[in-house]
């Protein structure tokens, strides 16, 4: 978690610099997806960890505070850069920032369904694989027996 929150503000102090130099966001883009994946990478874990098996069982973990404060850290981040970005850049830069990050989301959340469907049609097709394995080795053992005893 700790990576993650040091990622984004890494990612928000060099997008602050450039939006106040008058710098257009195609010049910060990877800034601007560091941002965002580490963003949604920290709210990953964060609900992950609250949706574990090992939270439900034992209880609350000691560090929801530090989460909590991660995740407060974020958001307001994401209010000065808003305020940066309305004050310091062009007309609307702040509304195509929104625009951006939600296509970026919309891309990873694609990429991970195409690799889940990937990781299926794998384990799938080792399943069968494994099934065929078995059914001929079963089938040569039974012949092995019959023509060999």
């Amino acid at each position: 978690m700790l990576a993650e929150l040091a990622a984004c503000s890494a990612a928000y102090s060099t997008i602050k610099t450039a939006i106040q130099q008058g710098r257009e966001l195609v010049d910060v883009g990877k800034s601007i997806g560091a941002f965002v994946s580490a963003e949604e990478d920290l709210k990953a874990k964060v609900e992950k960890k609250k949706n574990s098996v090992f939270t439900k069982v034992l209880g609350k973990a000691g560090d929801d505070f530090e989460e909590f404060l991660a995740l407060d850290k974020l958001k307001e981040q994401k209010r000065e850069l808003e305020s940066h970005m309305r004050l310091y850049a062009r007309p609307g830069m702040y509304d195509d920032w929104v625009a951006y990050q939600a296509q970026m989301r919309r891309q990873r959340k694609e990429a991970l369904r195409i690799k889940q469907k990937e990781q299926e049609e794998l384990r799938e097709m080792l399943t069968w694989g494994f099934i065929i394995f078995v059914i001929w080795g079963g089938i040569a053992g039974i012949v092995y027996w019959w023509f060999f005893s």
